[in-house]
């Protein structure tokens, strides 16, 4: 197929999506509606969340900043979509039975992005949600009467224990179906003590249970057309909904926040690993690109498509921390605990020693102020916690990955011009450093949720912290070097 009218195959369809309420989701659900504008009906699962209802959340969810734009283009653009209350965790996803109906009589296409990211999720809630999860959906979308195309968004780290990671299926280390079976009858004291065992040679749940859903995912291949979506580490925005938009701290972002709050001082990754990091609007063009070509070609097999950077403008974690002072300088937090100055270390032990002074010492001594001001402390608390979030990123920060990706390049060249220019893929494109500028600026404006009109007293701050830093370094020099040749002098 060399050419195609994607927004011609979107108008009059009928969407259900799950995990809409994410990140991903509010992009996908933001370019649908504002790219393909004659779409019929966007169906979305909301569970309840912390006291809140599935229609005060979608309420929520229709007043984030990600839609400014779409409603500036169509204010009534959310009369397209309709709340699907349920829960993937429930059986038949929680939603009534007459929303079902009419979902299995109607629906035409399925995304399935639901799953939770936590990497250190214990064995039965990691299956539950990612594995199980997915088991619910297909079993849903198997009864869609008018199905074209079942979309299954995963990750490039679903076998991380492999180099170089193919545009294929994989088969899992187990049968997904035997382990959903053995969760109902092991109790959780015996599945912590298998857990290790389980998942070797995954580093944690999340890999081994995204690898269980792809392989249920294949084994309905043949009863409608599938795609899988492999999308390596997303980040923030790079044009749209908004330049630099984001929702989250996960992955580098989790990393450059705590560093830009001068909590973080070290992290231990090689020089020369590269980060395969995907803007969120790469990855939802793809995705929309990846469901259109599926349903309109009707594979028998699975389509799969590794949605990576692979070799164009990759950024090692060196190369990033040479953009993010430069501009940290230009779009400051409005506080942070200390300046901010973080270094990577290629070596753990330099950066235990690091941790040790610049991460443990500081928190004790902060939290022992705070105990004899008698202020509740949380200082060695957050330390502890970074600690251990450091501790399962280094897995990622000290290896670099190979994701083929051809399937997914050939995308761009199976739609016409105009439509390449809106629903880019093509990373080339990318100005780096520009990028760089805004994720920084978008992580103070979209994620902290900071004022640009703080700007100015941010920049003070941020002056008089690296003042003040400086004198405290070399006043702790100076006096290492006084204690070192009174030492001396005692042997001399």
């Amino acid at each position: 197929m060399t050419s195609m009218g994607v927004r011609e195959f979107y108008a009059g369809k009928k969407i259900f999506i799950t995990g809409a309420t994410g990140f991903m989701g509010k992009v996908l659900v933001e370019k649908l509606l504002r790219s393909c504008p004659d779409v019929e009906t966007i169906y979305i699962l909301v569970r309840r969340k912390k006291g809140q209802s599935p229609e005060a959340r979608l309420e929520a969810f229709a007043k984030c900043r990600a839609f400014e734009k779409l409603l500036e283009q169509d204010a009534k653009a959310f009369r397209k979509v309709r709340l699907v209350p349920g829960d993937i965790l429930e059986d038949n996803l929680g939603i009534p039975d007459i929303i079902e109906q009419e979902l299995q009589k109607e629906c035409q296409i399925v995304v399935n992005n639901a799953a939770c990211v936590s990497f250190n999720l214990p064995i039965r809630k990691a299956v539950q949600m990612n594995t199980m999860g997915t088991q619910k959906v297909l079993q849903l979308a198997e009864k869609m009467k008018k199905l074209e195309v079942f979309l299954h968004v995963s990750t490039s780290f679903c076998h991380d224990y492999i180099d170089v990671l193919e545009e294929k299926v994989y088969k899992a280390k187990h049968n997904p179906l035997d382990i959903i079976n053995m969760l109902k009858w092991m109790d959780d004291h015996t599945l912590a003590a298998l857990q290790p065992e389980l998942i070797k040679p995954y580093p944690n749940t999340y890999g081994y249970t995204k690898s269980l859903s792809e392989d249920l995912v294949s084994q309905y291949s043949g009863k409608f057309p599938i795609a899988l979506a492999r999308p390596s580490i997303v980040i923030p925005a790079y044009k749209e909904p908004l330049a630099g938009w984001t929702d989250n701290i996960n992955g580098p972002s989790g990393v450059i926040y705590a560093a830009s709050r001068g909590v973080l001082r070290s992290m231990y990754c090689k020089d020369s690993t590269k980060v395969d990091t995907v803007p969120v609007d790469f990855v939802i063009n793809a995705l929309i690109l990846l469901a259109c070509v599926t349903a309109c070609e009707k594979p028998k097999d699975v389509r799969v498509c590794n949605i990576t950077q692979s070799g164009v403008n990759e950024i090692s974690w060196v190369k990033a921390a040479e953009y993010w002072p430069k501009f940290l300088a230009k779009y400051p937090l409005s506080y942070s605990l200390w300046y901010p100055e973080a270094t990577a270390k290629n070596y753990k032990l330099e950066h235990q020693i690091h941790v040790f002074f610049f991460h443990m010492l500081p928190a004790y001594f902060i939290d022992l102020l705070l105990y004899l001001l008698g202020k509740k402390t949380f200082m060695v608390h957050v330390y502890h916690k970074m600690s251990h979030g450091l501790e399962v990123l280094e897995y990622y920060n000290t290896r670099t990955w190979i994701f083929k990706n051809d399937y997914f390049k050939s995308l761009e060249h199976r739609v016409s011009e105009e439509e390449n220019e809106i629903f880019y893929t093509d990373f080339s494109k990318v100005v780096v450093e520009e990028f760089m500028e805004n994720y920084i600026k978008g992580m103070r404006e979209f994620y902290c949720k900071e004022d640009p009109s703080t700007l100015p007293e941010a920049r003070k701050l941020h002056r008089r912290l690296y003042y003040l830093h400086v004198f405290t370094k070399y006043a702790f020099y100076a006096l290492c070097i006084y204690f070192l040749f009174g030492l001396i002098g005692k042997f001399l």
